[in-house]
């Protein structure tokens, strides 16, 4: 079977116009049908269209794109797409870079696209993985400030709300803690849930009670 040649464009909004990126893969793409477009966000790939077009592809196809942001935005994903078409033998073009626009008829070439795309592919998997760090660490940050501050960078308070100590929390604490009275009686007394006595009790030892 022939080796058919495909192009991909995508724009995320259906107000943005395709036609800058239809018209440089018309370039590469001889077949109008074969150039496949989608207005939707990057975030993920359940496309109407890319989902065609994995579907259609076959080991030996070239696929072109504008740049590699066409294919999605989430660099995780780019990664495991291009580890998919690099699987399936199937080879990616990308217009703004140069190094991915070889022949690949060349058998001289073959190798270089192949070193390119494994590249790609680590290139791609190292930023994902300092991306993930960066917002695990940006995330403990913020937490650590919202404990120390007691409030969210928005300005609301971190965590569930404090309740309002009973007047007569002291007394009955007390007393309760040593083991005067049962906790069920505590809380009776206290005029307060199970739940709410526990978790107070929970604060309070916490040097965190209000």
């Amino acid at each position: 079977m022939a080796k058919e040649i495909w192009g991909y464009a995508r724009v995320s909004t259906k107000e943005q116009n395709l036609e800058r990126q239809l018209v440089e893969l018309r370039q590469y793409v001889p077949k109008e049908d074969n150039i496949l477009s989608d207005k939707q966000s990057g975030k993920d790939f359940n496309r109407t269209a890319y989902q065609k077009l994995k579907s259609m592809a076959r080991s030996g196809d070239e696929i072109y794109v504008k740049n590699i942001y066409r294919l999605g935005r989430n660099k995780q994903m780019i990664k495991d797409e291009l580890q998919y078409f690099k699987d399936h033998g199937i080879h990616v073009h990308i217009l703004s870079f140069p190094q991915t626009m070889v022949n690949v008829e060349d058998e001289r070439q073959k190798g270089v696209m192949e070193l390119v795309t494994n590249l790609l592919i680590e290139v791609f998997s190292f930023i994902a993985e300092e991306e993930r760090n960066n917002i695990r660490t940006r995330q403990a940050e913020g937490i650590a400030v919202w404990r120390n501050t007691g409030k969210t960078k928005t300005g609301r308070p971190y965590g569930r709300p404090r309740t309002q100590l009973p007047s007569n929390w002291n007394h009955i604490y007390n007393i309760w803690k040593e083991k005067h009275i049962k906790s069920k009686e505590a809380w009776r007394l206290l005029n307060i849930s199970k739940n709410t006595f526990y978790r107070l009790v929970r604060e309070h030892e916490e040097g965190r009670g209000a």
